[in-house]
């Protein structure tokens, strides 16, 4: 679960043994936002199948809020992660794919009663609200870095369907937490 990828310090994940040991322009620890976004939301989609009286749940659930403490520290004023998490100035544009991984994975806990609501609720509508500036009047979700190995730089004009579908998924727990549909 905590493979030797997991930074027991910052409480992220690196992408890869390539980045131990190397530092963002600011000194900081490279960490890509998408990347974690991707364990986040798995750790959440984890937990919903797990049953409550496995074992190792607990270790789960503390990896989990480890992770959702860390990420609302460092979310941007405008409400979005940057693609590098620990030096939003390395690329200033937001990044709305990580962004929409963090805002379902911290939507579904505060559903699921593992986040509390007044510190949770109030980054997640941030986030939510940031999201859904970057949608283009064509419909077209921007700011999605596109495949890569490393946190890089984004416009308004790039999009991928991973980027929607964490739009989709944030989409669907924001509007569980604001009052509608089933809650759980």
């Amino acid at each position: 679960m905590r493979s030797g990828l997991y930074d027991k310090e910052e409480h992220l994940y690196f992408r890869d043994s390539n980045y131990f040991n190397r530092r963002e322009a600011n000194g900081r620890k490279v960490f890509w936002s998408r990347g974690n976004g991707w364990v986040l939301a798995g750790i959440a989609r984890v937990l919903e199948s797990m049953p409550v009286d496995f074992q190792d749940r607990p270790k789960y659930v503390q990896l989990y809020r480890e992770m959702a403490a860390t990420l609302i520290m460092i979310q941007q004023d405008d409400g979005l992660w940057r693609s590098s998490l620990l030096d939003p100035n390395a690329f200033p544009t937001p990044e709305v794919s990580g962004t929409g991984f963090y805002c379902y994975g911290l939507a579904w806990g505060v559903n699921h009663a593992l986040l509390d609501v007044a510190t949770y609720q109030p980054a997640i509508v941030k986030a939510w609200r940031g999201m859904v500036g970057c949608v283009q009047l064509d419909g077209k979700l921007g700011y999605v870095q596109p495949i890569g190995a490393a946190p890089d730089k984004v416009s308004p004009d790039l999009t991928e369907i991973y980027g929607a579908g964490a739009f989709l998924l944030a989409g669907s727990e924001v509007y569980k937490m604001e009052g509608h549909g089933q809650r759980r």
